[in-house]
């Protein structure tokens, strides 16, 4: 470590290091994945034992289900899952493919919620996991949608790969942002995981887009002319939503 950390941080350190499974891990995996020695890995692990954030079971340690219950009262994650659900389950009765709603964390998406198809493939997604916004239907649309500053930094580093056809110039994916604050949806074609597709489009409170909804389908059932209307109509609802919840 390059400067000495708080306890406070070092017990962050221990709760980060179950992603993205939640556990279980061993004494020696949190202690190798945090870089901290085994005595302190242990007495932390012990003292968030003890309050719940952090469960014992004989298989090893798992993230405890007092993270859970405060983590499902964050207030904009609980007032977005609350305004987006039911259009979310219109959205899947209209499809029966997988509905996904995610929000922006600094350069990824972080998935809020997901409702599986009926006829569900392998997809890289998960509730309260992340992947990179440039490789993700909700990340294009979150990108595309955000304001030139981030773009701006976006576009000046590295961009990140999934599969061979993820986007990794920055001219194309700067064309691609102009297309979609054209057309008010976004495309993501096998870029996250090959064989899948789908199409995002942006969600609004108070004038700023706060998350983004979208529908996963296997590649050969991808057909943007039937799925970009409903799919703008189920975002444009939970924008509403949230505008009524603001009065």
């Amino acid at each position: 470590m390059s400067r000495n950390l708080s306890m406070l941080e070092k017990s962050w350190l221990i709760l980060d290091a179950f992603r993205p499974t939640g556990g279980p891990l061993r004494l020696l995996d949190v202690a190798d994945r945090c870089h901290l020695p085994k005595t302190t890995t242990f007495r932390l692990l012990t003292e968030l034992t003890e309050i719940g954030a952090i469960a014992r079971r004989p298989d090893g340690y798992y993230l405890g289900r007092r993270l859970f219950e405060l983590g499902s009262i964050v207030p904009l994650e609980r007032d977005l899952r609350h305004a987006a659900l039911p259009f979310m389950h219109d959205l899947y009765e209209a499809t029966h493919e997988t509905i996904h709603l995610g929000v922006r964390d600094g350069l990824d998406v972080v998935y809020v919620e997901k409702i599986r198809g009926r006829e569900s493939f392998s997809l890289p997604s998960r509730v309260g996991g992340r992947l990179p916004l440039t490789c993700t239907g909700i990340g294009k649309a979150l990108l595309a949608y955000s304001g030139p500053a981030l773009i701006e930094e976006v576009l000046a580093r590295p961009l990140r790969a999934m599969t061979a056809h993820s986007i990794v110039d920055a001219q194309r994916l700067e064309e691609a942002l102009g297309q979609i604050q054209a057309a008010g949806v976004a495309f993501e074609r096998e870029e996250a995981q090959v064989g899948g597709a789908c199409i995002a489009a942006p969600v609004f409170s108070e004038g700023e887009v706060v998350a983004a909804l979208s529908v996963s389908v296997p590649l050969g059932r991808f057909h943007p002319t039937r799925l970009a209307p409903a799919v703008k109509t189920a975002a444009l609802g939970v924008s509403r939503a949230l505008g009524r919840r603001s009065l």
